[in-house]
């Protein structure tokens, strides 16, 4: 168990590091962005730059927003403490707890992004239990849950420093309701 946290905390450490973003001293490309500015770089052929696109990027157009499938109020039930305004990045939207603590976060996946994910957690042999009746899949761990409506996947993740059988209630509650979402 003590391991498992300490690879929980491992990742979180190399995510959070990972996205704080390695500009380095190179230019962004022509009709780039700026690292770590999120703003379009104007291209120098004068062309307008191209806006980020909003769009699920495996292509499932109909598939529905991660923040709307886990909206913050749900995000801090599920966390027990107020979380910072979430953060999209394509499929994906994470809640985090403020700076001053407590440590939470609750990330949420759409698409191929959350099939992905549990095929690690399968590969990692962590102990994957079904949850009947929410879904034509779904799949309960101690810090995570994993729905399929057709070919739709949805997985929500939550980071806490507590004991991870304290989350498998929560987790099973808004899982059921998640699902009537999708």
């Amino acid at each position: 168990m003590r391991t498992r946290r300490l690879i929980a905390l491992a990742l979180a450490a190399a995510l959070f590091t990972a996205s704080a973003g390695c500009g380095g001293d190179e230019p962004p490309a022509a009709g780039g962005t700026v690292p770590g500015a999120g703003t379009p770089v104007a291209d120098p052929a004068g062309e307008a730059p191209a806006e980020p696109s909003a769009e699920p990027v495996d292509g499932a157009a109909d598939a529905p927003q991660a923040c709307t499938l886990v909206s913050k109020d749900d995000a801090e039930r599920l966390a027990g403490t107020p979380l910072e305004e979430p953060v999209v990045a394509g499929q994906s939207c994470t809640y985090t707890g403020p700076v001053s603590g407590p440590t939470a976060q609750v990330e949420v996946f759409v698409g191929e992004g959350a099939k992905k994910y549990l095929d690690i957690e399968r590969q990692l042999g962590h102990e994957i239990r079904e949850l009947t009746g929410t879904a034509d899949e779904a799949l309960l761990t101690y810090e995570a849950f994993f729905l399929r409506k057709g070919e739709l996947w949805v997985a929500v993740r939550l980071m806490r420093l507590n004991d991870p059988q304290e989350n498998r209630a929560p987790l099973e509650r808004l899982a059921r309701t998640v699902a009537g979402r999708m």
